[in-house]
């Protein structure tokens, strides 16, 4: 789950990282008062989940209460990259010497964690990374050990700083590691991370992505998550603990293992070439259990989705048999009733699947077709979207 900048603010905040301070706004009225209660200078910043903000005039710098006032009102309900911005965060101005980058994130192909650092911050670190990779120091991080004060001494002698902030650098790199393991988080990110007039290390800017798998030790997390802004489907199909993800298709996809519906996404798509290229309208992995509980669901998340035009429903039998699946399927369209009016094409296969094949076929609904192979199926599911 990704953070929005100002609870990436309060998180450093909770883990002693030295920020300045932040007050969320949904109106202009309460951008107002919040630059009055921090006082002086203050920036006006969209909250958005995405980069490019600075550009599209979603950050504006405010010298009064009445001017936060008046960008706040600009900047709400601006559109940045297809997402609208809902609340700006009013933060304390900084008088800023030099500004410098850190992360530390996941790195999934090495199996460890990545401390990337630069004395070159405010900038798109891809493009530094692609421009001048010399200035962007990348240390590996076992994560047996962390970023400890030898580590964090290590990665500030890497990205070149002056020996006299080495010391400041590598204590706040010390607390943002911090956030990292202890919020169970996949990145922690701050550009800038800023020297100000006065000498002290500020992160001004922060980006925070949580590992949801982890939730089970956070129950806090699940206040952070912005539930107006989730896809109502998703939101769905997540109370429902159904593995869901939207997409923008046609054909709705329900399989059993994430990697048999990765390929039924790809074969789907293959298919929908030759019939007005439609695609796949969802991942939707119903697990190793297909009950008529789960079934119905998952056929229900499906059929509420409006560009949804046909379902392609690709199973194999292994713990959980094909009979036991085709009476999921009988008992799921019996539950959903009325609300069952897109085709489904059902493509069964391994164990029991002839018996699994007999109880859809004496079922005979008018809405199932039954396939053999899972090209079949799919190419019957896009013929039929596309009709």
């Amino acid at each position: 789950m990704d953070l929005y900048e100002y609870q990436a603010r309060d998180l450093f905040e909770a883990h002693a990282v030295p920020v300045l301070a932040g007050i969320v706004a949904y109106t202009p009225e309460e951008a107002k008062a919040a630059a009055e209660k921090i006082g002086g200078v203050v920036v006006v910043k969209a909250q958005v989940k995405v980069g490019g903000r600075g550009k599209a005039g979603g950050v504006k710098v405010a010298k009064t209460p009445d001017e936060a006032f008046e960008y706040a009102t600009n900047i709400l309900g601006m559109d940045i990259k297809g997402h609208t911005v809902n609340k700006v965060m009013i933060a304390q101005g900084a008088d800023i010497a030099e500004e410098y980058y850190f992360s530390v994130l996941l790195d999934r192909a090495n199996r460890n964690y990545l401390a990337m650092c630069s004395v070159e911050g405010g900038m798109e670190i891809e493009q530094l990374a692609v421009e001048r990779p010399d200035a962007l120091a990348k240390i590996a991080v076992d994560p047996a050990v962390g970023i400890d004060q030898a580590k964090a001494d290590e990665i500030v002698a890497a990205a070149g700083f002056a020996e006299e902030l080495r010391g400041k650098v590598a204590e706040t790199i010390v607390k943002l590691w911090d956030v990292f393991i202890k919020e169970d988080a996949t990145l922690v990110e701050v550009n800038p991370l800023v020297k100000t007039g006065a000498g002290d290390i500020v992160a001004l800017d922060g980006k925070v992505s949580i590992d949801e798998n982890a939730a089970f030790r956070h129950p806090e997390h699940a206040e952070l998550e912005d539930k107006d802004a989730a896809d109502p489907l998703e939101a769905k199909a997540k109370e429902l603990d159904l593995n869901y993800v939207k997409l923008d298709g046609q054909v709705g996809i329900i399989g059993n293992g994430a990697g048999l519906v990765m390929s039924t996404l790809d074969v789907v798509a293959y298919a929908g070439e030759n019939h007005g290229n439609v695609k796949p309208a969802n991942f939707l992995d119903i697990g190793g259990g297909a009950s008529a509980e789960v079934m119905a669901n998952g056929l229900d998340i499906i059929l509420n989705d409006a560009q949804v035009k046909s379902v392609f429903v690709n199973v194999f039998g292994g713990i959980t048999a094909c009979d036991a699946v085709a009476n999921g399927i009988v008992k799921a369209l019996e539950i959903l009733g009325e609300k069952a009016t897109k085709p489904l094409v059902v493509r069964l296969d391994g164990n029991s699947v002839e018996e699994g094949r007999r109880i859809l076929r004496d079922a005979n609904h008018p809405l199932v077709t039954l396939a053999v192979g899972m090209d079949e199926g799919a190419d019957k599911a896009a013929e039929l979207a596309n009709a």
